[in-house]
């Protein structure tokens, strides 16, 4: 019985209106605290920090403790649905007079789900194009990747691509379409490079040119316009254990750096995360109009090539402010330009939930549609 009694209290706090409110004005200081903290960590972070995380975290100043001080949007989200979801089945009957309030609790949950769902499964790149120019990859803006390339065959280069996730200092990757492995020696997510002068620390690197260069470990970039500079060292170790040398790899240096095993020549690089699509767009001409006597935009515009020989689609698209492209489970934005507007910028996202902020609004409005319709006719049939 005791235990019961205490089930039905933890159900009844879940589902009473208190928590809901409190979960609402969380929300929003956590809305507004995640807004000015973009001055500082830019829109990216500061959302990730904020809004998808479970717990905001304090970090004093030259510590690596770690201190939770707030709950974050996920863990006040959750509890939302929750609440939500407890207090459909407890206190709504289920009737053709409260289908409104039903149909409208279900839109509000979708919407939770379609966040949750967006921060686990969304993916965002671009893909910058200059006219003329076909490409059939997009580059994570934010993520690195260590690749090893076959370049025996001057035509054809075969890669093997490692994600930063995996590029901690000691841990060994191997692959079998590699005949060596790689021995991380150490990863620096943003750090200033710079050539070795005579007060330099040896950067670890024995072979290539980082040999003749140092680095000094900062603070990420968290701006959205700023990137950082990564650094890898890496070991290539034979299965007999003979060491290749130590390589130093940066998303800022021109050229990949390799050696040649046995008549073949390798290629190592760290670069941006690459997203390969199996169709490609060409960029036959962008636009970008301004405001007759200033330099206000006015509109931005990419006109593209799509060819995707696999679904049989080759057409000319025009890409625009509000007026993406949604093709093979991506969707492509006019992002930003250069190289004097020859050059254009798409925002690529991918994400599977990217419906269902939609279903909801429609969900939503029917069902408020339905009560207050239902509200109407009772009110009218007592006035009659």
């Amino acid at each position: 019985m005791r235990r019961n009694d205490a089930l039905s209290k933890v159900v009844d706090g879940l589902s009473s209106l208190k928590l809901t409110l409190a979960c609402l004005a969380v929300l929003m200081i956590l809305v507004v605290a995640c807004t000015l903290a973009q001055v500082n960590l830019g829109i990216h972070l500061a959302v990730e920090r904020y809004i998808r995380s479970f717990l905001v975290w304090w970090v004093p100043e030259g510590s690596s403790l770690r201190i939770p001080i707030f709950p974050g949007g996920g863990l006040v989200g959750g509890l939302l649905l929750i609440n939500l979801v407890l207090a459909q089945f407890r206190r709504l009957e289920l009737s053709w007079r409260k289908a409104g309030l039903w149909i409208v609790h279900i839109g509000l949950a979708l919407l939770f789900i379609g966040e949750f769902a967006t921060a686990m499964l969304q993916v965002e790149s671009n893909m910058a194009i200059e006219e003329g120019q076909t490409r059939n990859f997009s580059e994570d803006y934010r993520r690195m990747e260590v690749v090893v390339a076959d370049a025996t065959d001057p035509g054809f280069d075969s890669e093997v691509a490692i994600p930063d996730s995996l590029l901690r200092a000691g841990r060994e990757l191997a692959d079998t379409a590699l005949p060596f492995k790689l021995i991380v020696r150490g990863y620096h997510e943003n750090a200033v490079l710079s050539m070795r002068g005579p007060g330099d620390a040896p950067s670890g690197a024995t072979m290539g040119v980082g040999a003749g260069m140092a680095f000094r470990p900062r603070s990420p970039a968290t701006a959205d316009n700023e990137q950082n500079t990564s650094i890898v060292l890496v070991e290539p170790v034979l299965p007999d254990g003979k060491s290749l040398g130590v390589y130093l790899l940066s998303n800022v240096l021109g050229a990949p750096q390799g050696f040649i095993h046995e008549g073949r020549s390798w290629k190592l690089a760290l670069r941006l995360r690459q997203y390969r699509h199996p169709f490609s767009l060409t960029l036959k001409d962008f636009k970008h109009d301004r405001y007759p006597g200033t330099n206000i935009p006015k509109n931005f515009s990419s006109l593209v090539r799509l060819k995707d020989e696999a679904a049989g689609d080759d057409r000319d698209v025009l890409i625009f402010m509000n007026e993406p492209l949604r093709h093979g489970g991506l969707t492509f934005y006019q992002a930003s330009f250069g190289k004097d507007d020859t050059l254009s910028v798409l925002q690529v996202v991918r994400n599977p939930a990217w419906t269902l902020p939609y279903v909801s609004c429609v969900l939503v409005s029917l069902g408020l549609l339905w009560h207050f319709g239902v509200m109407l006719r009772k009110s009218l049939g007592r006035l009659s």
